[in-house]
């Protein structure tokens, strides 16, 4: 079930087919709304509660449709939750809306559509180049946050893994971006201060106050140690081995090395390879390689090891199946 799962969602997920409103985060988005407050989140039993609860009640579903129909229900439990869980249509529209800004040349455009496809951190490139190996870390890390880690957790854990991974990394997402929006208000109101301008009570009102949710980081750090470390492996084997196994066995085998880290280090220490490819090939693609801009080039080069890393995923998966080692 779940490389058929798999299957369907990659395709739902690459036409298009999934309103955007039952889309998981727009889903999260509800339930975090209705269910919980500022107040409730803020003791460690409500935010463990708000994490678990998701996956707990998609679980007693799952038991309760077990056997029925000759286990039909149950696939489509499967295949419903794993359409859900990697849909994410606005990331896409924002690296599309980052390549088409690139290529017009529109450097202003290219990093705020950059800075929104991870509002977690500041986006400290200084020219298109760094930009480019910028967006393509960012993109190599979406590409494991939202689809490969999800894909891990449905192999080996269900569906059940699958929302119960998703959920804490909606929360873990909203916790990191509210940080950041709070340090960028103290930032702007150092700057006012130190020229000499005085904030208004209005403007104070403004400052995004957050309490903050305990936990969430370290079960979000617990749950990406090790298919961090397997996925990123994948980017070992599928881009240049040598310098990228060297990153990997360097990171890998530390306990504290962060996923994040991880991943984007060894993408781009395997990505060499892909970029000679891409500008040897004959291919129209490889025209278009050429003629990039330099902030396109080296994000179509993570782009497309990342593309490749899913591939050996799914090939992986296909042959665990038919050994019959995942159901």
């Amino acid at each position: 079930m779940a490389l058929f799962s798999l299957l369907i969602a990659i395709l739902v997920e690459r036409l298009r087919l999934l309103p955007s409103q039952w889309q998981f985060d727009a889903l999260m988005q509800s339930y975090h709304k209705r269910f919980w407050d500022r107040d409730s989140l803020a003791s460690t039993s409500g935010a463990l509660l708000a994490m678990a609860l998701p996956a707990i009640i998609l679980g007693l579903i799952l038991y309760l449709l077990d056997g029925l129909f000759f286990g039909l229900f149950n696939l489509l439990a499967w295949i419903f939750v794993s359409v859900i869980c990697f849909s994410h249509q606005n990331l896409r529209d924002t690296f599309k809306k980052y390549i088409q800004a690139a290529c017009r040349s529109d450097v202003q455009a290219s990093f705020r559509y950059a800075s929104e496809l991870d509002c977690c951190e500041c986006l400290d490139a200084v020219n298109e180049r760094d930009l480019g190996a910028k967006v393509g870390q960012i993109s190599a890390w979406i590409n494991y946050r939202y689809y490969g880690a999800v894909a891990l957790f449905l192999i080996f854990l269900g569906p059940v893994g699958a929302v119960l991974y998703c959920t804490v990394r909606y929360y873990s997402q909203r916790e990191l971006s509210l940080n950041n929006q709070l340090q960028h208000c103290q930032t702007a109101k150092q700057a006012l201060l130190e020229q000499g301008v005085v904030a208004d009570n209005a403007e104070l009102a403004d400052e995004p106050s957050h309490i903050k949710m305990p936990l969430v980081q370290e079960i979000q750090k617990l749950l990406d140690w090790l298919p961090s470390r397997i996925f990123s492996f994948g980017f070992v084997l599928s881009g240049q081995f040598s310098s990228g196994m060297l990153i990997w066995r360097k990171l890998a085998l530390q306990w504290h090395s962060g996923a994040k880290t991880l991943i984007t280090e060894t993408a781009l220490a395997s990505e060499a390879s892909i970029v000679s490819e891409m500008l040897a090939d004959d291919t129209l693609d490889s025209d278009s390689a050429k003629n990039a801009p330099l902030s396109v080039r080296e994000t179509l080069a993570l782009l497309e090891l990342s593309k490749r890393n899913f591939i050996l995923l799914l090939t992986v998966l296909s042959v665990l199946t038919i050994f019959g080692v995942v159901s």
